[in-house]
């Protein structure tokens, strides 16, 4: 099989994994191609564009349902998605860029592992007004390596008891979605034109992957396998990632 093979494989099974407890997969697939050794400018753009496909539809989904608390939400990407663009402007070398990539996989493999509640709480913690402010740094971060964010909020937000869990998820796919849009934008005005040529030939498949990966994942997965399984399965692939990606940095 190809590398572009191998790569649309594992864009694949990650979008499906991470659609399927509702966030968008961005760091890994920054990770995959970094391990690939493309040009590790193009990773953001790349993984920004997947993670906009994976989590639109489910951002979709929750608006239709109703479970979007807008007035909440909309606070929380107002702090994060300006920071996101200023990230993605902000220039980085390679081995810093491929060092926080992997510090990054690391984080999000320990937060996958923190139980997510189930039901609604009875009331917020003392804590649950100040966790917008933590949308801000969250953003930079996101936009700088091209990740959306989302998957270090929801936990902060579950600890705080800041909305019932589905409004949770709702907010954090929104968040994701919106951040990666701004966090493309800043990349794309960061770097030469001529990068988005090659940006845009390396992940059309990879784009079509998780499409498809998304849905699966999104529709089907939680009907095969326990929430918490998915989750502890796909916090130890990340982890994996992580930890070769830093050995490598």
């Amino acid at each position: 099989m190809s590398l572009i093979g191998v790569l649309a494989a594992g864009f694949f099974v990650t979008a499906l994994l991470y659609a399927s407890v509702g966030f968008g997969g961005g760091s890994t697939y920054s990770a995959l191609l970094a391990l690939s050794k493309l040009d590790y400018r193009l990773l953001p753009l790349v993984s920004l564009a997947c993670n906009i496909v994976v989590v639109t539809g489910g951002t979709i989904r929750f608006a239709r349902a109703g479970l979007t608390p807008w007035r909440k939400a909309l606070v929380i990407v107002m702090l994060g998605a300006p920071a996101s663009f200023a990230g993605g402007l902000t220039p980085i070398k390679e081995a810093t860029f491929l060092m926080l990539l992997g510090a990054s996989l690391v984080l999000t493999s320990l937060t996958m592992l923190i139980p997510v509640r189930e039901q609604a709480a009875d009331t917020p913690t003392r804590f649950a007004r100040w966790m917008p402010l933590a949308a801000a740094p969250l953003g930079y971060f996101a936009g700088l390596v091209g990740i959306g964010g989302g998957i270090f909020l929801a936990p902060l937000l579950h600890l705080a008891r800041w909305h019932e869990p589905r409004g949770i998820a709702a907010s954090a796919s929104l968040f994701i979605l919106v951040n990666s849009l701004f966090g493309l934008a800043g990349q794309l005005r960061k770097n030469d034109p001529a990068l988005l040529g090659a940006a845009i030939e390396a992940g059309l498949p990879l784009l079509v992957a998780v499409a498809i990966g998304g849905q699966i994942g999104s529709l089907l997965s939680v009907r095969l396998l326990p929430p918490h399984w998915i989750r502890s399965l796909t916090a130890l692939l990340v982890l994996v990632v992580g930890v070769r990606l830093l050995m490598g940095a």
